[in-house]
């Protein structure tokens, strides 16, 4: 199945979304537009479709308008190694566009997923020329590494710490806040299984006993968490 990509009619719809992404918030506005002015595009491929590949030339920089995608990568042995699930707001392949290297690892979607892209040559010239843009640029970085930090620092940890570690980790930056908690991706047990290291069959187990003690509730496509701090404990 191809890509259905959005007609020439809504290129302004395509900037306006891209602009209303965190990455965007609080720059001049006379400065984003001018970097998204008629360059911006946008695509809505289905889900399992690869948008980037590792060792591809970075041309664009990719913001996820709706939709979920995971960031791959494979290990020394061959096998699929998830590192990090992305949502809407979210942008990828901001580190090939900076370094004018080839990509680090290959992207895919999740679900029925909006995406726009910006020309490399101008989200480089923003973060140039607009201070504000690189420091937005550096918290998301710093982010991600913290991320990647404490996920490594719980690797020697029980399943139970590490798929509860892995959930806070998606609530932090993918989750929305609702009456029933926090709320994220009912994700398939695979995904959840190459983000913590685990056997899929353990995530499924340490998945069920975290639902009958109340600390997680489960439906088809969302996973609710009415206490983030109860489930942080467990990391302790």
């Amino acid at each position: 199945m191809e890509d259905r990509y959005f007609s020439r009619e809504s290129q302004s719809d395509i900037t306006r979304m891209i602009l209303s992404t965190a990455f965007f918030e609080g720059l001049p506005e006379e400065v984003a537009e001018r970097a998204t002015s008629l360059s911006c595009g946008g695509s809505k491929p289905p889900p399992n479709q690869v948008i980037l590949l590792e060792n591809d030339w970075g041309s664009s920089v990719y913001f996820i308008l709706d939709g979920w995608v995971k960031i791959r990568t494979y290990n020394l042995d061959g096998k699929e190694v998830t590192l990090n699930i992305l949502g809407k707001g979210e942008l990828f392949g901001e580190m090939a566009a900076l370094d004018e290297v080839p990509r680090s690892t290959d992207v895919i979607t999740l679900a029925p997923t909006m995406i726009g892209n910006m020309p490399a040559q101008d989200f480089v010239q923003l973060i140039n020329t607009e201070p504000l843009a690189g420091i937005r640029l550096a918290q998301l970085m710093g982010r991600r590494l913290r991320q990647v930090n404490r996920r490594l620092r719980l690797r020697e940890s029980d399943s139970a710490s590490r798929v509860a570690d892995i959930l806070l980790f998606l609530a932090e930056g993918q989750g929305k806040t609702t009456e029933s908690g926090t709320t994220i991706p009912n994700l398939p047990h695979r995904e959840l299984s190459s983000l913590s290291g685990l056997a899929r069959e353990t995530v499924t187990r340490v998945l069920s006993k975290l639902e009958k003690k109340g600390l997680i509730h489960r439906d088809r496509d969302l996973l609710s968490i009415p206490d983030v701090h109860a489930l942080e404990r467990m990391l302790v």
